[in-house]
Formats: C-alpha cells, structure tokens, sequence
C-alpha cells in the first residue's frame, strides 16, 4: 500500500497555473520502493509535469546522461548508490539541477548530509500531505523561471 496520500483528488491551482512563457520542469522521482515511485509519478503526472523514474542512484544516473532534468526527488536510504551520494553527483556533474530529498530514515546525520551537499530540501516520509513536496518542486520550478527569464533578458541586450 503506498504511503503517498494526495490531500486532495482535485488538481491544485497554486502548482498548475502558470504565466504562458512558464515551461513545467521535467522531474526524475528516484525511489527504490516501487508503490512511492508511481505514486509520486502518478500525482506529479497529473499536475502536467513530465516525469520518469529510477529505482536507485546508479539507474538515475544513467537515465540523466540521456535526458536533462530540472528538478530531482530522490530517497535516501536505497540500494547500490544512497540518495546522499546521488545528491553529491548530482551537485557535481549537473549543478542547476534542484535536488528533493525524501525520507522515512530520519535522522540528524542524514539532514545534515542533505544541507551540507546542496540539497533544496528534505521531506519525511511516510507523505501524508503532499503539499510541501509539490511545493519544494514549484519553488525550483519559479526559480529556473527566474533564471530564465534573467538569460532571455540578458540575450536581449545583446541583440
């Protein structure tokens, strides 16, 4: 039984309504637990966002190799590579992407692991309320608008 319960069945406007040249971040939901895996793609695929999957560290590497991604929700406690080291590759090979950190593993080390290495937040598991996931994505989602819309302006000028 998943340990992801959405608030509520209705699609919530504060995550969805965006300003036309907003552009819904492409999600990598990393869990070695499969029924959080495809709730949490279910529930942000219902919000419009493009997303896919990896069961652990190794397979979200190679699934990033591929395919860039704004923003990643990644467990902790997982097989083959934990979610502190993908945090660490993550900061280091792909540095303008938001990483989500999500646990049931909550301790002070592992929230301290998570600042020291840059990532945007840590949600606990289990996630009754799905309200301060969606938005940790929806900040990141503002601030690589942000950035963006700093670039465009900036190409702008240049022209």
């Amino acid at each position: 039984m998943p340990r992801v319960k959405a608030k509520t069945a209705e699609k919530s406007t504060e995550t969805t309504e965006k300003s036309p040249h907003t552009i819904m971040p492409r999600l990598l939901i990393v869990d070695d637990e499969a029924d959080i895996r495809d709730s949490l793609s279910r529930h942000f695929r219902f919000l419009d966002y493009d997303v896919e999957t990896a069961a652990n560290g190794v397979e979200a590497l190679e699934i990033m190799r591929k395919r860039r991604f704004q923003v990643v929700i990644s467990d902790i406690m997982m097989p083959k590579m934990d979610g502190i080291d993908l945090l660490r590759q993550v900061r280091s090979n792909y540095p303008m992407t938001h990483v989500v950190m999500i646990t049931g593993y909550v301790t002070m080390e592992n929230i301290l692991s998570c600042m020291r290495h840059g990532a945007d937040t840590c949600v606990f598991k289990p996630i009754e309320d799905i309200t301060e996931l969606e938005t940790a994505v929806s900040q990141a989602s503002a601030m690589i608008d942000n950035w963006r819309s700093k670039l465009k302006q900036l190409t702008g000028m240049s022209s």
